[in-house]
């Protein structure tokens, strides 16, 4: 195995209380990927951070190869002093880095670099900082919640352009398929220790099981033992002093360990709140159409959504998937067509925003709006403290101020007041965002077995295949289709790409005009590509991305309801910039298509 680039050995970190690192350990060598793993506030950014050298520890060893460049990925990038995202992204470089792959970078992450930091929502400020650490191709890549924010076209760049590096990554990551296909070994921090698996993250959860099952059976085993003991030393023969001084030691000692064990963590208890039940329909929309300016966003699109079903939106930033969600529950009227909701409904939202919350508010006063110490969930009074617990928070937080709150944390807590509200129909727009492994499985659990219906937008994989009952996915040009099933299923009807399609239909439609192409060609064709048409269809692909990146940020802008009325004149410019980059990129599929049938036509 090849020397450590990275060797972090018996960390300790204490910020008063329980320690958040007792000898925690991680290393990492040249290309390896290691996912870093745990529950919520179990000390993972923090390691990460000892690992870049922001934090120091109160002990343990840090080593890093002198040589070794470090790159770090906050989840709150900060761009202060930076006039546009350029500027932020190549201050990143070193003297020796190559400033294109900067420009490469930003293009395919759907950036033009001249964004003023100030303007960027969250996925783009997230988009900007990934392009920042990923420029100097760094011999060590640390990644906090890089998929935060992310649609899911860029996720799946992402896995496909962390594959390739040649840096140690490590990253801290709540989407299991994101860790699956990146991940070649995982690092589990509990209880301010680590546990090293050399597998992927595939293989955690099974290992992770067997691994608290063998701590139980120990821990059990000692107990008995420490009875024994017990029994020897009140009722066994006196023998030597010196012996009996020796075991009487060693029985002191096993008590200290037995009193000194943390158990695992406990796990949250998520319930929601039972409404009356609904009406058999409880959606029904008949083609209905949306726009802003010239940019449709729904165009001709019906569905029925009936009690009990689990339907996921999923779709670029910017398609338009909050803008349908507020129709359907509605929030939002349509421009044409008609929106039907059932009856009875009670509806529950989290939004994807959050919601306002007052950073000085204290969790006891959020979670019961003020009223008191006791909140109504599921019809029976709750001490606000006994219903905290259910979500992993301590007693002593119920006056903890918001703004001390992890994101993790922060996650819970909003679920916590989302689910205390009596509802039959739950509309969750991201809901799996900074939440760990363990609550995002109670969340699972909840959404599958909830018994009224459930509305979700998400960008989490496999979340989607675990829950939903249909997928409800943009087709361009307004169009929206739902497919039976979760995304996978969404993926397999689909057939895959519309770019293979068009080629597959491409060949056909050419095989059936060309008659002539079945006999043999009076003149022998060319043996392959010539440079130049080599070097085209090499570069189209990043030319094609690239635009679509464009039009993505472009439609993304023109979402904004309120930007055709703030900015007519910017508003009629992008319309006509979208136009542009969308012709722009039918003739550059257009090229690539024509290139590789002449390419795959030459290798027979």
């Amino acid at each position: 195995m090849a020397p450590p680039l990275l060797n972090l050995d018996g960390i300790k970190l204490t910020f008063g209380g329980t320690p958040l690192l007792d000898g925690a350990a991680l290393s990492a060598s040249a290309g390896e990927k290691i996912a870093l793993v745990g529950r919520n506030g179990s000390g993972k950014s923090t390691l990460l951070k000892i690992a870049a050298g922001m934090i120091e520890p109160q002990n343990g060893e840090v080593f890093r190869q002198p040589s070794a460049t470090v790159r770090y990925l906050p989840q709150l990038p900060d761009m202060d002093g930076f006039a546009t995202v350029r500027a932020y992204v190549e201050a990143g470089l070193g003297p020796a880095d190559d400033p294109h792959r900067a420009t490469y970078l930003m293009e395919h992450l759907g950036l033009t670099g001249e964004e003023r930091p100030s303007d960027l929502s969250g996925g783009e400020a997230r988009r900007a900082a990934l392009a920042r650490v990923m420029a100097p191709e760094p011999d060590i890549l640390l990644l906090d919640e890089p998929t935060n924010h992310l649609d899911l076209s860029v996720i799946e760049w992402l896995e496909e352009e962390l594959a390739r590096t040649s840096s140690a990554v490590i990253l801290v990551s709540h989407d299991r398929r994101f860790l699956e296909r990146v991940s070649r070994a995982t690092v589990w921090l509990d209880r301010g220790q680590t546990r090293r698996l050399d597998k992927g993250f595939a293989h955690f959860e099974e290992w992770r099981d067997q691994v608290l099952e063998e701590e139980e059976r120990e821990q059990h085993k000692l107990g008995r033992q420490i009875v024994r003991e017990e029994h020897w030393l009140r009722y066994g023969v006196t023998a030597r002093r010196k012996r009996n001084m020796r075991r009487l030691g060693e029985l002191q000692t096993m008590r200290q360990r037995f009193r000194s064990h943390r158990g695992a963590e406990g796990t949250a208890t998520m319930v929601a709140s039972d409404a009356a039940e609904s009406g058999k329909l409880v959606i029904e929309a008949k083609a209905i159409d949306k726009s802003f300016g010239d940019l449709t966003v729904v165009k001709d699109f019906s569905t029925r959504i009936q009690r009990g079903d689990r339907v996921g939106l999923v779709g670029p930033n910017g398609a338009g998937k909050t803008t349908l969600l507020k129709m359907l529950t509605g929030e939002l009227a349509p421009d044409a067509g008609t929106v039907r909701l059932g009856v009875n409904l009670e509806i529950a939202t989290l939004d994807q925003k959050r919601e306002a919350v007052d950073p000085q508010e204290t969790l006891a006063h959020y979670l019961t709006d003020g009223r008191g110490e006791n909140l109504l969930v599921n019809g029976e009074q709750r001490h606000v403290v006994s219903y905290m617990k259910d979500f992993l928070f301590k007693p002593e937080q119920a006056r903890t101020p918001v703004r001390e709150l992890s994101g993790g944390e922060r996650a819970r807590l909003l679920l916590a007041r989302v689910l205390a509200r009596p509802a039959n129909l739950l509309v969750l727009d991201e809901p799996t965002n900074d939440l760990d492994m363990e609550t995002l499985e109670l969340l699972q659990e909840l959404v599958a077995g909830f018994a009224g219906t459930v509305i979700l937008v998400s960008h989490d994989r496999d979340f989607l295949d675990r829950t939903v009952t249909s997928v409800i996915a943009p087709e361009g040009n307004g169009r929206w289709i739902e497919y039976a099933g979760g995304y996978s299923d969404m993926l397999a009807q689909r057939g895959g790409s519309r770019l293979e399609d068009r080629k597959a239909r491409s060949k056909a439609e050419t095989a059936e005009a060309s008659p002539k192409a079945e006999q043999p060609a009076s003149k022998s064709p060319a043996k392959k590509l010539s440079f130049k048409q080599k070097f085209a269809l090499d570069s189209l692909p990043k030319k094609i991305e690239a635009v679509t990146a464009s039009i993505s940020r472009l439609e993304n802008n023109i979402a904004d309801p309120s930007f055709y009325e703030r900015d007519p004149v910017s508003f009629q410019k992008t319309i006509a910039a979208l136009d542009k980059e969308r012709t722009t990129l039918a003739a550059l599929e257009e090229e690539w298509l024509e290139l590789e049938m002449l390419r795959e036509e030459m290798e027979g």
